[in-house]
């Protein structure tokens, strides 16, 4: 009888071109996602004089860089040289590399890569897909083995449309029985993070299960996978089921007819068999998880909206100690204060994390007749979930409570667009990393779900958005 496998070795054994003594395969990539950042990948290609081995499994995106306001004018309306030069760089690269191309100038189909590759049908179960960024992770959430890789790396999978990698260990993670109401998938991968850490999934893919996880939607599932990086995960995945399924079903690049049926044969075959064991394993009980925010400098200083900023003279050792110590002080919070009293100063609901349709329907029905006391924007994952928004009358929700309503890019998460809070300044951001600078010099990033940045929008600080939406 065959050993029972689970899904990662599945796909991984599927994969394998050739294996080396010292532990690396090749492994070969079904699709390798680049954006404005990799420039000197394709530098790289052209010095070597080497073609790109299969153009139409790449998939060239501008996000990190594209302006979510003044977007009428085109190229030419980006003013800061630097910034107009990455993303008129990405295009030439892509017209001389015979490149599929998503920019600004396609607006049926332009937006985040992580949010339109998925939406495009472009991600599917059993897939092993590349990309600059380590949020690649966020197509896991199909069942697909998905990770970020760096320049030198995308220029090899270019060139060879395979990779050199080591394969990493596994860990499941099980997150059973029911969600409480005002819990949301951010809050489950916050809570995940917290349990595990920042570095306690290094070296291991994670497989997301429970009955938390199958009860959630797509793109739930796609928040959850999105910040599996956060734990030092090379990557997550949840098994593929009818809902997957029923997503992929007649988008642009999913397959139709008989290889329609003939993929669904093998995405049924994917998941874990009964037995098969993993190298790590941890379980959450989802009826325990609360509305989740981080107070801290790195994803795991995550804590209850209801629990208290940690005190480091409560620190179980000193490493610890000085951790709580600096974050602290960067974040200009005192030991002990309730979560609930952290002042904000600014809003920000966009990033790979939380700009899909479902986010903005459960940020609309926070800020429904309510009012922003702080600066705030919106930045949807892409055209189209823009447009669907408008459709739905999302806009005229959030306008009317004082969002501002901007384009699709990767914005305020990182401001590689400009898109930056003032330093100094206090951010619940729905955004997946809240490192010292990561959203500007100086600025602290609380990460928040969507229902939970409008609550703090609409009150000026961290606050319980159950206490808004009590009936």
């Amino acid at each position: 009888m065959n050993k029972p496998r689970n899904m990662f070795d599945k796909i991984w054994d599927r994969h394998v071109v050739a294996q080396r003594e010292d532990g690396e395969a090749l492994i070969y990539v079904d699709r390798n996602f680049v954006h404005e950042g990799p420039f000197y990948a394709f530098d790289k290609l052209r010095l070597d004089k080497r073609p790109m081995r299969r153009p139409l499994k790449q998939i060239a995106i501008s996000d990190h860089y594209l302006p979510t306001l003044n977007r009428a004018g085109g190229l030419a309306g980006i003013k800061d040289p630097e910034i107009r030069n990455m993303v008129e760089q990405l295009e030439r690269n892509a017209r001389d590399f015979k490149l599929p191309f998503i920019g600004m100038k396609d607006t049926a189909r332009q937006g985040i890569m992580h949010v339109i590759g998925p939406d495009l049908g472009m991600v599917q179960p059993g897939m092993v897909i590349t990309a600059a960024d380590s949020h690649t992770t966020t197509n896991g959430a199909f069942g697909a083995f998905s990770f970020g890789i760096g320049a030198s790396e995308i220029k090899h999978v270019m060139a060879t449309q395979a990779l050199w990698y080591r394969k990493p260990k596994t860990f499941r993670v099980t997150v059973d029985g029911k969600l409480p109401p005002g819990v949301t998938a951010k809050d489950v991968i916050l809570a995940i993070i917290a349990k595990v850490g920042i570095s306690g999934a290094v070296g291991h893919v994670f497989e997301f299960a429970g009955s938390v996880m199958r009860a959630m939607t797509m793109e739930q599932r796609m928040t959850v996978c999105n910040m599996s990086i956060e734990a030092g995960a090379r990557a997550g995945l949840v098994a593929p089921d009818e809902t997957t399924y029923a997503f992929l079903k007649g988008r642009e690049f999913s397959p139709a007819g008989a290889e329609w049926e003939q993929a669904l044969k093998l995405w049924k075959s994917l998941p874990t068999d009964d037995g098969a064991t993993f190298d790590k394993e941890v379980t959450l009980d989802g009826s325990e998880i609360a509305p989740m925010v981080t107070w801290g400098t790195v994803p795991d200083d995550a804590l209850p909206i209801t629990g208290k900023v940690p005190d480091p003279a409560q620190a179980k050792n000193k490493e610890e100690r000085v951790h709580l110590e600096r974050a602290l002080h960067y974040m200009g919070l005192t030991a002990g204060m309730l979560i609930s009293d952290i002042k904000v100063d600014r809003v920000f609901i966009g990033s790979c994390t939380n700009a899909r349709f479902e986010d903005l329907v459960a940020a609309a029905d926070v800020a429904k007749g309510r009012k922003v006391v702080v600066p705030s924007m919106i930045s949807p994952g892409s055209t189209d979930v823009k447009r669907r928004a408008e459709a739905a009358g999302l806009d005229k929700i959030f306008t009317a409570a004082g969002f501002e309503w901007r384009d699709s890019a990767c914005s305020m998460c990182v401001g590689s667009n400009g898109d930056f809070p003032a330093p100094g300044e206090s951010c619940a951001s729905t955004s997946p990393r809240n490192f010292e600078n990561r959203q500007g010099r100086g600025v602290r990033t609380h990460l928040v779900s969507p229902a939970m940045a409008v609550a703090a929008a609409v009150t000026g600080k961290l606050t319980d958005v159950r206490t808004l939406t009590k009936n």
